[in-house]
């Protein structure tokens, strides 16, 4: 830090609710995990390190935060996250289950009666990512138990036994063997009824007593961490230290931390500012908070370009998108995150501010190289502007990994076209994984505006796509593959937007059997 730099003013003590009372945790490294600080400072080692990076789901606890009138519950991964992010917010480990003369909850009744434990490693995770969806949904559908637990890997008992367990679970509460669960009895009443409950009333009060107004600040070691908690204080801290590490969701930073081992001097959390959360749609456009979670973003682009809710839930892990924001991905400016190509093409812009002044970018020009972005020094992403629908415009998405779910893309294709009648009147497609950054098909594009939109034209243009990418090879996919199913999906759009259902069930069979 700079000397003739003025630390921000604010408080320097972390609060979190911890089993129904405040913790207050004073001189802590900025940058230590909060699984780490469960296990070495508090000896709660039902929370276990896995991958330590966010993968394997070992590490799930959930974290409450205020959310309107209620209590939002979500789980996310412990070995990435940072203990300052949890200031403000009420969490639940593993631990914070056992009820009253050892009653089991629920939730790990089921598994136990389901068999749904060997080893039991992975169990504390499967456990809490079940009790965050007990926590939030009534009788859920098999698909929903499935999406819950796509963040939890388990190499002995198999997934049939915990999905049974997840369908199990609700069958104690309606016996009223939860009662154990004293000071966070909170049901998901207000959901169902527009009640609140008495164990969730408490929970506001607890949390609304240790919310922050100012910002946090914390000083250690030549470290500096500032948590603002308003828009204004964000841009004056981030004018200030322009090379500080801007840090959202903490699910990229945060393996800088764990498996890079880097050392981060300055870095400023956006998670406490309010206006970064907001999320609107307009008459023009979707106005997205950079601070907006992908899991808050997600239901809401969907609504509008249903396209987007498989991209949506093929985009890592529930934990991960509980965690990780929207502005945070883009802001990354990864060669393989799989939003940018389909906000590209759906001509996004980003909002960006430094100090009081914003300007508008178009999301195809904010990268300029592997990961080095248009952002000016002391310029953050305040917001996504995503154009709404209109007519006779058609959307599509696709992702090609390895695994369905939780999976680096190898290929992300994006395609948006405007036809007048049979007329290519505008057409944009971009990909990720195909370059050193999300990147359009600008002669591919070329090629096919003004022409008809026949299978003739779309397999001539095919051949730009060699021109506009020189993809590499690495240990997703070749080179060869990469080329080969870029033009198989653009053929896929073509198939999808003519009408032809059946080659385009042939040509996704094929795509599954490269």
């Amino acid at each position: 830090m700079s000397a003739s730099k003025q630390k921000p003013s604010g408080s320097d003590s972390i609060r979190f609710v911890l089993d129904g009372e405040v913790i207050t945790v004073r001189d802590v490294d900025p940058t230590r995990t909060v699984l780490n600080f469960l296990r070495e400072d508090l000896g709660r080692t039902g929370t276990k390190e896995g991958c330590a990076e966010g993968d394997c789901g070992a590490c799930t606890v959930v974290v409450g935060e205020l959310d309107g009138a209620g209590v939002r519950f979500r789980a996310i991964n412990s070995c990435i996250q940072f203990l300052p992010t949890l200031d403000g917010k009420e969490l639940f480990t593993v631990e914070s289950l056992k009820g009253e003369d050892g009653v089991l909850h629920p939730v790990q009744r089921a598994m136990v009666d389901c068999h749904g434990s060997q080893c039991g490693f992975c169990t504390p995770g499967f456990v809490m990512s079940l009790f965050a969806l007990y926590k939030s949904r009534e009788h859920p559908t098999t698909a929903e138990i499935n999406d819950a637990l796509a963040g939890n890997l388990c190499r002995c008992t198999g997934y049939r036994p915990i999905v049974n367990a997840a369908q199990k679970m609700y069958d104690y509460r309606a016996k009223g063997e939860n009662k154990h669960e004293h000071w966070m009895n909170c049901s998901f009443a207000s959901e169902t009824s527009g009640e609140v409950s008495e164990g969730e009333r408490e929970m506001i009060e607890r949390l609304s007593a240790i919310r922050r107004r100012d910002t946090l600040t914390i000083a250690r070691d030549h470290k500096l961490y500032c948590a603002p908690a308003t828009l204004s204080d964000l841009a004056a801290i981030r004018d200030s230290y322009p090379d500080a590490r801007v840090l959202a969701g903490g699910t990229d930073v945060g393996l800088w931390v764990t498996k890079q081992h880097k050392d981060l001097p300055t870095v400023i959390y956006v998670g406490n500012v309010a206006e970064l959360k907001a999320l609107e749609v307009t008459d023009s456009h979707i106005e997205v908070g950079a601070g907006v979670t992908l899991t808050d973003a997600a239901p809401v682009l969907a609504r509008h370009y249903p396209d987007l809710d498989e991209l949506f839930r093929r985009f890592a892990s529930p934990p991960i998108r509980n965690a990780g924001t929207l502005g945070g991905n883009i802001a990354n400016g990864s060669p393989i995150g799989d939003s940018m190509p389909a906000f590209i093409t759906l001509g996004t812009t980003l909002v960006l501010r430094k100090g009081a002044t914003t300007r508008e970018l178009p999301l195809d020009e904010f990268y300029l190289a592997y990961q080095k972005t248009a952002l000016r020094p002391g310029e953050f992403v305040q917001s996504i502007r995503i154009p709404l629908p209109r007519p006779n415009r058609e959307f599509r998405t696709y992702k090609i990994s390895k695994r369905f779910d939780q999976d680096i893309s190898a290929v992300c294709g994006a395609y948006c076209i405007d036809l007048d009648g049979k007329r290519v009147s505008g057409i944009r497609i971009a990909y990720g994984g195909m370059a050193s950054t999300p990147k359009r098909a600008l002669a591919t594009e070329q090629a096919l505006i003004g022409k008809e939109w026949t299978e003739a034209s779309v397999d001539a243009a095919m051949a730009s796509l060699d021109r506009d990418y020189a993809p590499i090879n690495d240990m997703r996919a070749s080179a060869a593959y990469r080329k080969l199913i870029a033009k198989n999906l653009l053929y896929k759009f073509f198939l999808e937007t003519s009408g032809n259902i059946a080659q385009t069930r042939a040509v996704a069979f094929e795509e599954s059997a490269l």
